[in-house]
């Protein structure tokens, strides 16, 4: 039985300690470079469909994904906008594509998180990237886990954020609660995570990488 999987929740500082430990802000070759393996995706649970699908993942991005440093950690979520290009309606993480003056992943990730929520960057502690996550849609997400102090404000950008809520890390990390789910994506059948949460369906995307989050940590 995993340390997780015991039903234990995760003290701050041992969570914090862990991550440190097994993960860097080294940037990956691959977020630029298409050709150099080594990332997740979409089709972690259908690998052979990337060619069935044409889907080639080209577009440079970054989101946070901020551990609110509590007394049990809770991770920060948004819910965005019905009315969005992409995803709308959908609980994600803060982030967007990686501009070019942006110095670094980490800075594009803090630059969005702001944009969209307001969370203050001084409030938060880069402590290391996750695996690239490829998506159906064209990006190389390079997720950034990031303590964050809890003495924060927020300050919603209503043209691409509805709320957020916190969801406690705990049970993120708790394997037996990811849900495997299949849905038609242009005629062909795909499987996908989903980690429903009391109201909140958490699904995709966010849900993809909150799983590796837990395999970097807890399961590596």
């Amino acid at each position: 039985m995993n340390e997780i999987g015991a039903r234990q929740r995760p003290a701050a500082a041992s969570f914090f300690d862990r991550a440190r430990g097994r993960l860097t802000l080294d940037v990956p070759p691959a977020l630029t470079d298409p050709t150099v393996e080594g990332a997740r995706g979409d089709l972690d649970l259908n690998p052979d469909m990337w060619v069935r699908a044409g889907v080639k993942a080209t577009k440079p991005a970054a989101v946070l994904v901020p551990v609110i440093e509590r007394s049990e950690p809770t991770v920060l979520l948004t819910l965005r906008t019905a009315d969005l290009a992409s995803h709308a309606g959908q609980v994600a993480f803060p982030g967007g594509k990686i501009d070019p003056g942006d110095e670094s992943p980490v800075a594009a990730a803090l630059r969005e998180a702001e944009e969209e929520t307001g969370l203050a960057p001084g409030l938060i502690e880069p402590i290391g990237y996750l695996d690239l996550y490829l998506t159906f849609s064209g990006f190389r997400i390079l997720p950034t886990v990031a303590r964050v102090k809890p003495e924060f404000t927020l300050a919603l950008n209503p043209r691409e954020v509805t709320e957020t809520f916190e969801v406690p890390l705990g049970f993120l990390m708790a394997p037996e609660n990811y849900q495997r789910k299949t849905r038609d994506w242009n005629g062909l059948a795909r499987e996908y995570y989903a980690v429903p949460f009391e109201n909140r369906y958490i699904w995709g995307i966010t849900a993809g990488i909150l799983r590796n989050l837990y395999e970097r940590v807890y399961a590596a």
